[in-house]
């Protein structure tokens, strides 16, 4: 397999996570698993707010457990003089800090990128923010439909005679947010000339980002209800069809050769000009489609459809994609001990396949290996741990 020799090129990359939640813990995940040492800073009292979020795998919110592999856990209270200092001794060698806290939260705790870049002038300080570090909204507070919402993603997404749907996952954050900064800090380290640098990373304009081949055609002239553009559901070749047990295909035939195979395998040769049909004609043609598909379960037309190379598929839930052979194939689910507990977990495209991961981290269990590593002596950390610096 190509990914199997993908191990660890970023292993001597240390990274400071002061993020939480989704969108910083994500992008965090896919340094980690790519070898960088990310050290997750937490507050001592609660951590991590997905530490504790329902359900749970043991003593671990399952969505924690399943973006926090391969890093370590210092509990620390940077609203303490004590915690601020020990974290710019951190940031003195760190090669990135990434936070995701409202814009000025990290200055007036005192750990933001001018006193980073104090200590350590080629620093990369990624933040990671709703709608970036300045303008009118920088510090409303938002959650991913918000950004959906501004960025014109979510005007054109869903039916075309119904309102907007909430994407079924959180794609400002982890596209916008996440992907965008990985690219950016990665892109900083390799700097030929590497000085200390700011990414100020909006998950606002990271999803208005996806939106440019929308907005490009509209500054043409040319635009597209919800629901009827050719890659949103306007046309009888790029749908989503119900099956008779009430769930569905995903047929994707654009090209005429796909659809002509596709309408010739359930029956309707005589529909192999009319994949690309709009109006009435395409409603027309929907419908014999939809009527068709609709007889049959879904599991009855993957045996028919499985061997036909149409561009045609089942639409999946989450317990049946991880029975499928493709998934199964490739190594994409795992699982990972910890104790007694298995933590269940799934790889990204950058997470090697053939070396072992570590579980994800208890709220402080490396707090004391850390401060060691800085020169605190055992009665110096047991005093910030009855100060309640920290945990």
């Amino acid at each position: 397999m190509a990914h199997a020799h993908f191990d660890s090129p970023l292993k001597h990359l240390k990274v400071l996570d002061l993020s939480r939640l989704l969108p910083g813990p994500f992008a965090t995940l896919l340094l980690a698993d790519m070898g960088a040492e990310v050290l997750k800073i937490e507050a001592p009292q609660g951590g991590d707010y997905a530490r504790w979020y329902p359900p749970l795998v043991g003593s671990f919110g399952a969505f924690f457990a399943s973006i926090n592999r391969n890093k370590r856990s210092l509990a620390l209270e940077l609203k303490t003089a004590k915690g601020v200092e020990v974290f710019l001794r951190l940031a003195k060698d760190a090669d990135v800090v990434l936070e995701s806290f409202r814009p000025g939260v990290v200055d007036r705790l005192g750990i933001g990128f001018e006193a980073v870049k104090a200590v350590n002038p080629r620093v990369v300080y990624c933040s990671i923010s709703g709608y970036g570090q300045d303008g009118p909204l920088a510090e409303r507070a938002g959650h991913d439909l918000n950004y959906l919402a501004l960025s014109g993603l979510l005007h054109g997404t869903g039916s075309k005679d119904g309102t907007p749907v909430i994407p079924g996952f959180q794609l400002a954050d982890i596209a916008g947010g996440a992907l965008y900064a990985v690219t950016g800090i990665l892109a900083a380290l390799v700097a030929q000339d590497r000085q200390a640098t700011f990414l100020d990373i909006s998950m606002t304009e990271g999803a208005l980002s996806f939106a440019l081949p929308a907005l490009a055609m509209a500054a043409a002239g040319v635009s597209s209800a919800r629901g009827e553009g050719m890659l949103t559901g306007g046309l009888p070749c790029y749908s989503i069809y119900e099956t008779a047990d009430g769930r569905h295909l995903g047929v994707g035939a654009l090209e005429p050769k796909f659809w002509e195979l596709f309408v010739a395998t359930i029956g309707l040769p005589e529909l192999k000009h009319d994949g690309a049909s709009g109006g009435a004609q395409g409603a027309r043609v929907r419908a014999k489609v939809a009527e068709v598909i609709g007889s049959r379960s879904l599991d009855e037309w993957t045996v028919v459809l499985e061997p036909v190379d149409a561009c045609v598929e089942p639409v999946l839930d989450a317990e049946a994609i991880k029975n499928h052979p493709q998934h199964l194939s490739r190594g994409v689910f795992f699982d990972i001990e910890k104790g007694a507990q298995t933590l269940p977990q799934t790889a990204t495209p950058l997470t090697p396949r053939h070396r072992a991961h570590l579980p994800p981290p208890n709220l402080g269990e490396h707090s004391v290996e850390v401060l060691e590593s800085l020169g605190y002596s055992s009665e110096a950390i047991a005093a910030l741990r009855r100060e309640r610096v920290i945990g």
